[in-house]
This record gives structure tokens, sequence and C-alpha cells, in this order.
């Protein structure tokens, strides 16, 4: 009898070896190989070509980091709104220090001018992390209240550095433009023109910076005392509390890693647009907190992985190409799919967990506290 129960224990034991986080992550995955599998079948064309999955890169490597910013404070029990607004901020600031509008410096070099504009962009980032993340930490403020004002906050201060739309041009910033729009070209992965001549695919320099970012914070959450705390407050705090985990600081340097993603973003923006509006990145804390879902975020934190999030961001744009492909060209279409495809994670996520066990609930920045 000991023997077949231990027999059946440790068959639990190897079925259960996956965590949520994970199986979360390999459904995504399956979900966009089928997807763009039906893509490359049905609709042929661009699907065909590896550039097609180069230019969802290029597009979106700012959703990219700011979907690991949203992924980080979800983790944690928390959200942050502001993202979007503080990636336009920070791509208007940038264009306009680069066009020499903002604290004109003459005889600068082009390479300066541009790691000076990164560390702006930085700057700004940190600040807004560092003061949300005080607020909501230490103050113990709403978290989506709190963000919601960085996201007015950050939306108005656009306006103020400058009421019309900045653009970089060539004939202003030759230099600059060269170096900023520059593109890595992968041979191997090119694919024939209709002359028959080999066009290679090409990457810019943003995406790089967004693999590389989605790497370190993959390996942080994984293997990094901290990242451990963010999963052990997102799940518990008080049991966090008990382990001797300081969830107050802990909650703070998950809004200061948001807000600087977000600053790092922002500049990835500006590269890939060179432009500033302040309609810049609209949306795009909507399709980040998407993102993070449909990868197998929670909402009520402990559970999530960016490695999951990062196939969020590309199911995203290849619904988006499908119902273009479709010849669904008005943009509700595009808006309607995403929302379903979105429920649709929703409601998977609370049948997988709901039979290994483990119930969704309402994040803390939704509950209401009894008096």
């Amino acid at each position: 009898m000991t023997a077949v129960t231990s027999g059946k224990a440790a068959g639990t034991m190897r079925r259960e070896k996956i965590s949520n986080a994970n199986l979360l992550m390999f459904i995504s995955i399956c979900i966009f190989v089928i997807m763009y599998l039906a893509g490359i079948i049905i609709w042929g064309g661009g699907f065909r070509k590896p550039q097609q999955v180069f230019d969802i890169l290029n597009n979106y490597a700012y959703l990219i980091i700011i979907g690991c910013a949203l992924t980080i404070v979800m983790i944690t029990g928390g959200i942050d709104i502001s993202v979007a607004g503080i990636v336009a901020l920070v791509s208007m600031v940038c264009v306009m220090f680069l066009k020499g509008k903002l604290w004109p410096v003459e005889g600068m070099s082009d390479g300066l001018r541009i790691l000076l504009a990164a560390c702006i962009a930085i700057g700004i980032g940190l600040l807004f992390g560092a003061v949300q993340g005080a607020l909501v930490a230490y103050l113990d403020i709403q978290p989506f209240i709190i963000t919601l004002a960085g996201m007015f906050f950050a939306r108005g201060m656009i306006t103020i550095v400058s009421v019309e739309p900045m653009q970089l041009t060539v004939q202003d910033e030759p230099g600059i433009l060269d170096i900023i729009q520059h593109r890595i070209e992968i041979g191997f992965l090119g694919s024939l023109n209709k002359k028959g001549v080999m066009i290679p695919a090409r990457m810019e320099i943003g995406v790089v910076i967004a693999l590389v970012l989605l790497v370190a914070i993959a390996f942080m959450l994984r293997r990094s005392r901290i990242g451990r705390n963010f999963y052990a407050v997102g799940g518990n705090r008080q049991s966090a509390l008990m382990l001797g985990i300081d969830v107050k600081k802990t909650r703070f340097i998950a809004h200061l890693i948001s807000g600087l993603l977000a600053g790092i973003a922002g500049f990835v923006f500006m590269m890939h647009n060179v432009s500033g509006n302040a309609t810049n990145a609209t949306a795009g804390e909507m399709d980040a907190i998407a993102s993070s879902i449909i990868g197998g975020t929670l909402l009520s934190g402990g559970v999530g992985n960016v490695i999951g999030t990062f196939f969020g961001v590309m199911i995203l744009a290849t619904i988006k190409l499908i119902v273009t492909a479709s010849g669904l060209t008005k943009p509700w279409w595009q808006t309607i799919t995403s929302g379903a495809m979105l429920a649709l994670f929703i409601l998977l996520q609370s049948v997988v967990l709901s039979r290994r066990g483990k119930k969704m609930t309402l994040p803390s920045w939704l509950k209401f506290k009894k008096e």
C-alpha cells in the first residue's frame, strides 16, 4: 500500500513539475507558432519572408520593453499605466535635444549628442519610476491611481516641451539619422526579389536593445534574489514579510525598474520613428498589459515570465497582420480581434489554473478596503 501511494505521489510530482508561469508561456508560444504557420499557409506573401518577423520586431521593439516593465510590476501584484506616456515624453524631449532646440551645445559630435539623449531618456524614466514607486510603496497609495496621474502628467508635459510635432530630418541632422537608423543586415535570412537578387533581412539597433534587456530581465527574475522577491511579494505579501522580505522596498524597486525601462523604450521609439508627438505610443500601456497577460502574467500577481510577454507582443502583431491580410482594413477590426484574443487568454488562464488548483483572484490594487 505504501509503495503504491509513493508511486502515485511521485507521478503527481512529475506531472506538476512545470510551473504555472512556464505552462502559460508554453501555451502562448504554441499559439503564436500556429497563428504564424496559418498565415504562411493561408495568406503566404509577406508571411513567407523572414523580413516579416524582423519588421514586427522593428515596429514593436519599444512595446517589448514596456511589456517587460509591466510584467515586473504585475508579478508584484501592481500595475503601471504611465509607461506609454513616459515613452511619448522621452521621444519628444530626445528629438528636441537632438535638433538643438533644447539645451543647444555648439560643436558637440553626433555620437555624443545621441549618448546624452540616451542619458536624458534614462533620467526621465528613473525620475518617474522613483516618484511613483515611493508613493505606491511607502505611502501605500493604489498603483492604478498613482500611475494614472503619471500618465496624465507625462502627456501634459509633452505639450509644454513643444506644442508642435517635431521630426528629425536628413537636411538638419544627417549624421544623427545615419547612426540611429542604422540597420544590421542578416544575409543568411534574406529573400530573393523578383530579379533573383538576394535581399538581406534588416534589423534595427532598437531590436538589439530590446532583446538584450529581455534576456537580462528573464535572468534577473529567475536567478537573482530581487527577482525571487518580486514573485514572493506578488504571491502573498504577508508570507513575504514572514520570510524577512522588505515588501515596501521590493515594490519600490519594481516601479523604479518599470520607469527605467519606459525611459529606454522611449529612446528606442524615437530611434524608430525619429519624431516627437503628443500622440506617440497612444494606448501603448494597454498593449503592454495585454501582451503580458497573453504571455501568461496574472493580474493577481506571483506568476509571470518576460519570455511569454515577448510572444504576447508577437501574437498581437501577428493578429494585426492577419486581419490586414484578410482584407479587413478598418482599424476597429484589429481592436476587436485583439480584444477577443485577450479575453480568450484570460479564460484560458482561468481554466488552466483552476484545474491545477490555483484560483485567479483580484489584484490588491483592485480590491476595496473595508473600513
